[in-house]
């Protein structure tokens, strides 16, 4: 089912793990997907797998927690595909510590390209989006937005204020046929969880009733089918993705 032929998308850190999966997912529905990636080697290896789908792929090395690069990426989407539809902020980064040790930068660092760099790369995109009255706006968040997670004060922040951002534009754009949503893995088989000591694994898969890690593609799934036209209807919803870990 190509669904999302002539769409075109853009996915934040779209070069591995969630974010690749996200893009393959869009692809494979038949939408052309832009990446801004500051990994210029896996930004090629996912542009590669999406062109080999028949489909159209632009990649552009962009920190998304700085305003001028944003802009710059948008104008090089912009004279290419005059705009997208689809835009899913999945860029994120951890600089994990307990909050008497952590650092000034460790929390600038972290808000900057989680929750800022969301703020402008949706403002970047929704002047297009409300000339065409259609748009959809994906945030990646996480379980932990809304649980907490000890040493993680400035990741919980920013998944938790992806949550917010979700629900205040999805009432501001809901006249203009945008949905805006947001999705909460929880343990997903990533670069970043593969590296945890098992005793942490462990303890996390405790706590999940269907008892498997989830996968990239666990979270895509759900990603893409927000974009589609059926889930036009659901807007301003922050749905998990977690086995069940947090009901």
């Amino acid at each position: 089912m190509m669904e999302l032929k002539g769409r075109k998308a853009l996915v934040t850190g779209g070069g591995r793990g969630i974010g690749r999966a996200i893009c393959l997912r869009l692809a494979k529905g038949g939408a052309d997907v832009a990446l801004f990636e500051l990994d210029a080697g896996s930004a090629e290896e996912t542009t590669k797998k999406i062109e080999e789908m028949g489909v159209k792929s632009l990649s552009l090395k962009v920190d998304v927690s700085l305003q001028e690069e944003v802009k710059r990426g948008m104008e090089e989407i912009n004279q290419s595909w005059e705009g997208v539809d689809i835009l899913v902020n999945n860029a994120g980064i951890t600089r994990d510590n307990l909050i008497m040790r952590m650092t000034s930068q460790d929390w600038e660092t972290v808000l900057g390209v989680n929750l800022r760099g969301a703020f402008y790369c949706t403002k970047a995109v929704l002047r297009g989006m409300m000339k065409k009255r259609w748009g959809r706006i994906v945030n990646v968040s996480s379980v932990v937005g809304k649980m907490g997670n000890p040493g993680q004060a400035n990741y919980v922040s920013s998944k938790a204020g992806l949550i917010g951002l979700t629900k205040a534009v999805a009432k501001e754009v809901a006249s203009r046929g945008i949905t805006v949503n947001a999705v909460a893995p929880g343990f997903i088989e990533t670069e970043m969880t593969k590296s945890l000591p098992q005793k942490a694994r462990d303890s996390f898969l405790s706590q999940i009733p269907l008892q498997r890690s989830g996968l990239p593609e666990d979270v895509a799934n759900l990603v893409f089918f927000l974009c589609t036209e059926e889930a036009g209807y659901i807007t301003g919803q922050a749905i998990n993705v977690d086995g069940g870990m947090l009901m």
